[in-house]
C-alpha cells in the first residue's frame, strides 16, 4: 500500500510538472521573449557562480502559472535533488499568505482594518501574559489591522531583537508614524484573528487557502506527509542546517509550501481569487512610504529620499514599487538557510517565484530577476549583496596556503575535499570556506574578511594581509 501511494505521488509529480512545462517561451514584463532554455541556463548559471545549492522557480504569465522547476540539492551530502513537490521552510512569505486571509474576513465583516485589535479582545492587551510589557504604554490602544499588515505597529521585527538588548516587546513609535518591518505585529494580529473567529490559524488557513487554491503541501503545522520529501537549509558554506519541524503555528513565519503551492497561491492573487476586488485594490495600494536606507535593522532610523523615485511603499501584507515595466507587489522569505522571493507585475500579468534553501540565495537575486523580468529591485534596501565573483584554483595550487599563521590574530589554513578553509582559535571562528577571486587573494562568505597572501623572495608563502571590516591584521606564516 505505501508503494502504491509513493508511486501515485510520483506520478501526481510528473503529470503537474509537465503541465506547467508546456510553454516552450515566455514573454517577459518587458515585452521581451525568453525560451524555457534560457530560464533553464540563467538559473544554472547563476546557482554554480554564486553557489546557491537549491533553489526552485516558478513563473506565472496571462495570471497563470506557466512554469515551474527545481533545481540543486534539497540534501546536498546525500546528493537527493529538488523537485516542484519538496518542501521548503516558507519563513515570511507566510506573512503575504496571512495578509489575504485577513483580507478576507474584512470582506466577510469579521474584522475591520482600521479598529483597534484590543475591542476584539475580552481584556485588556497587556492582561495577556505575551503582552505585559505593554502595560506602561497605552499606545498599545491605537494598533489595528492595518497597522500590523503595513508593518507600522512600532514594535521591533522580534522582542528578542528589541535594540535595547532587554528583549521586551515595546512600542519605539506611534502606530502608523513610520514604517519598521515586524513579525511581532503579525503575530498579534493572528492571536486577534484566532480569538475572533474561534478557530487555530491552521484551520483558518485550509479552509480559506490551502484548499481552495489546491495547496496540498503547505501547512503552518509540520505533517507526517512532509518526512517524505522536504528540503534541508544550507548555510553560505554550503554546509547543511538541522531541519525544525514546527509544531505552533505561527502568521509571521511557521509555514512549509512547495513551488508550485506557493505558484498557485501567486496565481490566485494575481487573479484575486477568494477576495473583493475592492480588497485586492486596498491590499496592493500603498500604506505608508518607506524611508529607511536599508529594510533591516528594521528600527534604524536612518533615512533617505532615493526610495521615493522609485514610489517604495508598504500595501497590506506586501511591498510595492514601481517599475519601468508599471506597478510591482513582491515579499521575501528569510532564515537560516532558507532565502526566498516573490514579485509580481500585475498589469503584466507576470509573477516570478524564487524559492531557495541556500544562505547565498539571496546574492544571486538582483541578476536572476533582472535576467528574468528585466527589471531591478530595490536590492540595497532589501540587504541582496550580490555575489562575488570566485575563480577554481587547482589543488596543487590551494596547498601552498595551508598551515599555521600568527600574528595578533592566529589563524589555520587547511585543504579538506579541495575545499580551502580558515579557522580562527582567537576569534572562536570555526572551519570556514575560503573563496579566490584570483591566484593569491581570497574571502569569506560569512563576514567581510579578505586575505591577501603574500610570498617571500623564495616564492613561498611567508605571510597573510587580513582585512575584517576595515581593520587591517599581519599574520606571519608560521608552518
Amino acid at each position: 500500500m505505501r508503494k502504491l501511494l509513493l508511486s501515485s505521488s510520483l506520478l501526481f509529480i510528473v503529470i503537474i510538472t509537465a503541465a506547467y512545462s508546456q510553454q516552450n517561451q515566455i514573454v517577459k514584463p518587458d515585452g521581451k521573449i525568453i525560451s524555457i532554455g534560457e530560464v533553464d541556463k540563467a538559473v544554472k548559471k547563476l546557482m554554480d557562480t554564486a553557489e546557491v545549492t537549491g533553489l526552485c522557480i516558478g513563473i506565472i504569465a496571462d495570471n497563470k502559472v506557466a512554469y515551474i522547476k527545481g533545481y540543486g540539492y534539497k540534501s546536498k551530502p546525500s546528493r537527493q535533488l529538488n523537485d516542484t513537490a519538496t518542501c521548503f521552510y516558507a519563513a515570511s512569505l507566510a506573512k503575504a499568505l496571512f495578509a489575504y486571509i485577513v483580507m478576507q474576513l474584512v470582506d466577510e465583516g469579521r474584522i475591520e482594518l482600521d479598529k483597534p485589535l484590543y475591542t476584539y479582545l475580552p481584556k485588556p492587551l497587556p492582561e495577556y501574559t505575551q503582552y505585559i510589557d505593554l502595560a506602561s504604554d497605552e499606545r498599545w490602544k491605537l494598533i489595528t489591522a492595518r497597522h500590523c499588515l503595513s508593518h507600522t505597529t512600532g514594535f521591533p521585527n522580534w522582542r528578542e531583537y528589541n535594540p535595547r538588548d532587554n528583549k521586551k516587546l515595546e512600542i519605539f513609535f506611534t502606530p502608523g508614524e513610520r514604517y519598521a518591518y515586524s513579525g511581532e505585529g503579525i503575530y498579534l494580529l493572528q492571536f486577534v484573528v484566532e480569538t475572533i473567529t474561534g478557530k487555530p490559524l491552521e484551520t483558518l488557513a485550509q479552509e480559506k487557502v490551502f484548499k481552495p487554491f489546491n495547496m496540498r503541501r503547505t501547512s503552518f503545522l509540520w505533517q507526517p506527509s512532509f518526512e517524505t520529501n522536504y528540503a534541508l537549509g544550507h548555510d553560505k558554506n554550503e554546509d547543511t542546517i538541522a531541519k525544525d519541524r514546527r509544531i505552533k503555528a505561527n502568521a509571521a513565519g511557521s509555514m512549509e509550501t512547495t513551488i508550485a503551492d506557493y505558484s498557485r497561491f501567486m496565481e490566485a492573487v494575481m487573479q484575486g481569487k477568494g477576495i473583493s476586488q475592492k480588497s485586492k485594490e486596498m491590499m496592493l495600494s500603498p500604506q505608508i512610504a518607506i524611508n529607511s536606507q536599508r529594510q533591516f535593522p528594521s528600527l534604524n532610523p536612518d533615512t533617505t529620499n532615493d526610495n521615493r523615485k522609485i514610489g517604495l511603499a508598504y500595501g497590506l501584507g506586501w511591498g510595492l514599487f514601481t517599475s519601468p515595466q508599471g506597478k510591482v507587489f513582491f515579499k521575501e522569505g528569510h532564515g537560516d538557510g532558507w532565502e526566498h522571493y516573490a514579485l509580481s507585475f500585475p498589469d503584466k500579468k507576470f509573477s516570478l517565484i524564487i524559492i531557495t534553501n541556500s544562505g547565498n540565495g539571496e546574492s544571486a537575486f538582483k541578476e536572476l530577476v533582472e535576467q528574468l523580468t528585466g527589471v531591478t529591485i530595490p536590492w540595497y534596501w532589501q540587504g541582496y549583496t550580490p555575489y562575488r565573483q570566485t575563480v577554481h584554483l587547482p589543488i596543487s595550487t590551494l596547498q601552498q596556503f595551508t598551515g599555521d599563521y600568527d600574528g595578533k590574530l592566529k589563524a589555520t589554513i587547511t585543504l579538506v575535499d579541495g575545499q580551502l578553509k580558515v579557522e580562527s582559535s582567537t576569534t572562536n571562528l570555526p572551519k570556514t570556506n575560503l573563496y579566490a577571486t584570483n591566484g593569491h587573494h581570497f574571502f569569506l562568505k560569512v563576514m567581510d574578511t579578505d586575505l591577501e597572501f603574500v610570498k617571500g623572495a623564495d616564492g613561498k608563502i611567508e605571510k597573510a594581509i587580513l582585512n575584517d571590516e576595515g581593520e587591517t591584521f599581519e599574520l606571519k606564516k608560521v608552518k
